[in-house]
């Protein structure tokens, strides 16, 4: 059975969380009334990728880099105060299941730290399962803090089990075959990165894994920048794309089905049967028949680790 799936690379209104769960949310109803039944959105599209980061000086741009940050920080998304409310109505309404890349604020013990977090939303609007990126890479890490395992996971959803991996998490192979070994049908790999190399790793994944690849980033352009963004002209050219986007989706074992959507803002559509993972699989299963757990085996942590436990 195929289900018609929306790849969309649109741009985030950049730092403004309320205008962007807006923009969210008319995409979800558009790519709902053109009947898919899966919405993917790319890394930290809530309110947008840390691009900034990349280019700040180390040292000599310490109180511009505090100054975006905070407006990041005040922008970022608070799920268990229920910041994603309207994607989980919208979701519902619709039926349709949604995945999300944010910049997550974690309120429960410190309230300050930011996490790269990729969200599923199943079709009835529950919180299927929230992934924290294990792994912020290079300057990355002035921004956000690392994950557990705890997200770490396979689900199922009404097109297929799901699961996600984020940008350079899909580089590493101990976290690949996690999914793997949970009868992963779909990996999504919600991502800032694009160009040959990397549709070059989405590829392998699809042989690799036997599974389904989406994978999208953010095609942004240096106008997308707001004018009042700190310093806006003197961090980026005017007119640069700073993402292609490259969205893409790969068949098991396979090429390209759609894209990639090279520096366009809009929506991918493909069809896709989660069946067909299985079937590809026949010949060469990785964490199946061609596993050897006689020589190779991996023991994954997935409990939550938090800073603190309180016993009154």
């Amino acid at each position: 059975m195929t289900h018609k799936i929306a790849v969309i690379q649109n741009p985030p209104v950049l730092l403004d969380l309320p205008a962007t769960i807006a923009r969210a949310v008319a995409s979800i109803n558009e790519v709902a009334q053109a009947g898919a039944e899966l919405a993917v959105f790319p890394e930290a599209f809530l309110p947008g990728y840390p691009s900034w980061a990349w280019r700040l000086k180390p040292g000599a741009d310490m109180g511009l880099a505090g100054e975006i940050h905070d407006r990041l920080r005040r922008n970022a998304v608070d799920i268990d105060g229920g910041a994603l409310a309207p994607l989980a109505d919208a979701a519902s309404k619709h039926r349709i299941t949604v995945i999300c890349g944010m910049n997550e604020i974690e309120q429960r013990y410190s309230g300050s730290t930011l996490f790269n977090t990729v969200v599923v939303i199943g079709a009835d609007g529950k919180l299927l399962n929230r992934h924290r990126k294990l792994m912020p890479t290079n300057p990355e890490r002035m921004v956000w803090g690392m994950g557990d395992a705890s997200g770490l996971r396979v689900v199922d959803t009404p097109v297929g089990r799901i699961g996600c991996l984020i940008c350079w998490e899909n580089y590493m192979p101990l976290a690949r075959f996690d999914l793997y070994a949970q009868n992963l049908e779909i990996l999504v790999a919600p991502t800032w990165d694009c160009g040959e190399g990397w549709l070059a790793s989405m590829r392998h994944i699809a042989r690799e894994g036997g599974c389904w690849v989406i994978s999208l980033a953010t095609a942004l352009h240096a106008s997308d920048i707001p004018g009042d963004f700190p310093q806006r002209d003197t961090l980026f050219s005017a007119d640069e794309w700073l993402c292609d986007g490259d969205a893409v989706v790969f068949e098991p074992f396979g090429g390209p089905i759609a894209g990639p959507l090279h520096r366009k803002q809009e929506v991918l559509y493909a069809e896709i049967d989660p069946a067909r993972a299985a079937r590809a699989r026949r010949s060469f299963d990785v964490a199946g028949h061609y596993a050897r757990p006689d020589i190779f085996q991996l023991n994954v942590n997935r409990a939550a680790m938090p800073p603190a436990t309180f016993s009154d």
